[in-house]
């Protein structure tokens, strides 16, 4: 009896154990929305910061802000300054996208240097400038985060064959047309 108990003392120290604290997606809309958009994005992809400045505005006005659709932002981080920011943008866990907005806001101030830790200090400014309430290395040494943005990147490759940022997927349908909004209009319509 003695040897099963130490048995399974040791196991539980050295196997680890999942944590209960769910990370929660970036979204904007009702989840309820006829029409579900996921865009699967890379913080440091020009042409994501290209949609979040010329497509989205647009979309947001006429499909979000109407309740016409849900968007989920999922992140496909392309190297590792990608992933540190997509932890930032979740590290409030709170599901607004307020952080990712700004990060591909500010991306052409924050990518520029030629070294990670160039990068992080210019991230960590950005944050820091804006008073977010974040704690820059406890988001970025995040685990639970880290793993959650690594199994967006692995969902979209699975179940979409996603291979580019940004990739938009319309009600499970991957949108092929270049990414404009006079294009995801005429998409959506046939929606509505």
């Amino acid at each position: 009896m003695k040897k099963l108990t130490l048995l399974i003392f040791t196991l539980f120290i050295f196997v680890p154990v999942k944590s209960d604290i769910l990370v929660k997606p970036i979204f904007e809309g009702n989840k309820k929305a006829k029409i579900k958009i996921i865009v699967y994005e890379s913080l440091t992809c020009g042409h994501c910061a290209d949609f979040h400045k010329n497509v989205y505005p647009q979309l947001k006005e006429n499909y979000i802000d109407t309740g016409l659709a849900y968007i989920e932002f999922k992140s496909f981080p392309l190297d590792l300054a990608a992933l540190n920011a997509s932890k930032l943008a979740h590290c409030k866990n709170d599901g607004k996208s307020q952080i990712l907005h700004l990060l591909y806001k500010e991306q052409n101030n924050w990518i520029k240097g030629n070294t990670i830790e160039e990068l992080n200090l210019n991230l960590k400014n950005i944050i820091n400038d804006q008073n977010l309430g974040l704690d820059f290395d406890k988001c970025i040494n995040n685990k639970n985060i880290e793993d959650y943005v690594l199994e967006d990147r692995v969902e979209g490759i699975k179940k979409y064959k996603v291979n580019a940022t940004p990739t938009i997927i319309i009600n499970e349908e991957k949108f092929e047309k270049p990414l404009t909004f006079k294009n995801l209009k005429k998409f959506l319509e046939k929606l509505v």
